[in-house]
């Protein structure tokens, strides 16, 4: 018989098994290669909406329209984030992990192909833009359980004193995604030109995460379920209502969860879709230097989370929150005053330097999270707590959008980091009274 909902500060039944570390490297690899396709599809859609959809299916004279309708259907995929959280969530503490992560991954892949084969505004009207809405929508739902899977995964396969360190590896998949994503359309800008590119070359990295695809469907098919979950089933006590028993007893924990992860999401989304079209529309920059300097920025971001994972391992998650957060909101107005300034090799540093900086409380995200809630309501508390912080993410680059054309000024962009960054600062002071007590867990 399912057992009710423990407080959030119980200790996890399950704290004193013995991990075989060669099981975690290969689990934390199989999350990281999911996460890496999720990120790449979804910073695709992200990237093309500052690039290409308002062009191709939001026709309007005024660029802020369009520009407008674009990140309005981006931030319609982050509030479909949540739904997808409470029901993939909620199927991930009742059936298991694996079950739910090959469901999310393959609805992922099929519909970013899917959205690379889609006709135009010019093409069949009204209806184009009104399909993009739809598959965002299917898209969104699929994330919102797949990324809190992947590091649950992570997490309850690896050694508790080193959780900081595995929770981080399925975070590396976010900068490879924006690299292989941006990097499709730098690519394809390079080989095919802007006129080509803006016809159908923006297309040709969408349909590729069909392949894609069935390389991490292979790889992560022969991932291990979390032996923490199979516990839980072996002796019955899984719990029959995650969803109102997380609602109820952890909603304080779902309040400084969402700040936590505010600014890994929210932030990054700024430095790179609202800066390539602030860049690309305000300063008339060339789109080849944002997407450049989207592509340098994410690979020095995945050195900053491994370093942060570390110190996460360390010193704790929450005290790598409480300064990471700090120090993104000093660096936050003298980063876009470098990009404002609008010398190719500044704009580039300060896109590098924002986001390396916001990566610092994003590597530890994933084990603040899944040390907020009990092993029986993990997958649905974790869900529902960062895809909630996404939809306020999906958000900003729309605000920041609104409110650049109101004042045709950088300084929107700077007070949204600065305000995300003091958010998720004030986080990490929370956030240790919060988690559940594990012996050689650092807070």
């Amino acid at each position: 018989m399912a057992s009710t909902v423990s407080g959030a500060t119980d200790a996890s039944p399950t704290a004193a098994r013995v991990v075989d570390e060669s099981v975690t490297k290969k689990v934390a690899l199989a999350a990281l290669v999911g996460t890496a396709l999720e990120w790449y599809d979804f910073f695709l859609f992200t990237t093309a909406a500052a690039l290409v959809f308002n062009a191709q299916f939001f026709v309007s004279q005024d660029p802020f329209v369009a520009a407008m309708g674009s990140f309005a259907t981006l931030a319609v995929g982050f509030v479909a984030r949540p739904i997808g959280g409470f029901i993939f969530g909620a199927l991930g503490d009742k059936v298991g992990r694996k079950k739910i992560l090959m469901v999310t991954i393959v609805g992922i892949g099929i519909v970013t192909g899917l959205i690379g084969l889609l006709p135009n505004y010019m093409t069949i009207g009204l209806a184009a833009p009104i399909l993009l809405v739809a598959l965002r929508i299917v898209q969104g739902l699929a994330v919102g359980g797949e990324w809190s899977g992947a590091v649950i995964i992570a997490v309850e396969n690896a050694p508790v004193e080193k959780r900081a360190r595995y929770a981080a590896l399925p975070q590396i998949g976010s900068p490879i995604g924006t690299i292989l994503s941006s990097g499709g359309f730098f690519g394809m800008l390079f080989l095919v030109g802007q006129s080509n590119f803006d016809a159908w070359g923006w297309r040709i990295p969408f349909i590729a995460a069909i392949p894609l695809l069935a390389i991490s469907l292979w790889i992560r098919s022969r991932l291990s379920e979390s032996p923490e979950f199979e516990a839980l089933m072996e002796s019955g006590e899984t719990e029959h209502a995650p969803i109102r028993g997380v609602l109820k007893n952890s909603w304080r924990q779902i309040l400084v969860g969402m700040c936590s992860a505010l600014l890994g999401i929210g932030g990054f989304y700024l430095i790179t879709s609202f800066v390539v079209f602030y860049g690309t529309k305000v300063l008339k920059l060339p789109s080849e230097l944002l997407l450049l300097g989207t592509l340098l920025a994410a690979a020095l971001e995945i050195g900053a989370l491994i370093w942060a994972g570390r110190l996460g391992e360390k010193f704790g998650a929450s005290k790598v929150i409480l300064w990471g957060g700090v120090a993104s909101a000093i660096i936050a107005v003298p980063v876009f005053l470098a990009i404002d300034s609008r010398n190719p090799v500044l704009v580039v540093l300060g896109m590098m330097i924002g986001v390396a900086v916001l990566s610092i409380p994003y590597a530890v995200s994933g084990t603040a999270l899944t040390a907020l809630f009990a092993t029986k309501v993990r997958y649905t508390g974790v869900a529902i707590t960062s895809n909630t912080a996404g939809v306020i993410s999906g958000f900003v680059p729309l605000i920041a959008t609104a409110l650049v054309a109101a004042n045709n000024s950088f300084w929107p962009g700077a007070i949204i980091l600065l305000v995300v960054s003091v958010l998720t600062a004030l986080s990490g002071l929370f956030l240790p009274a919060l988690s559940i007590k594990e012996e050689g867990m650092k807070h």
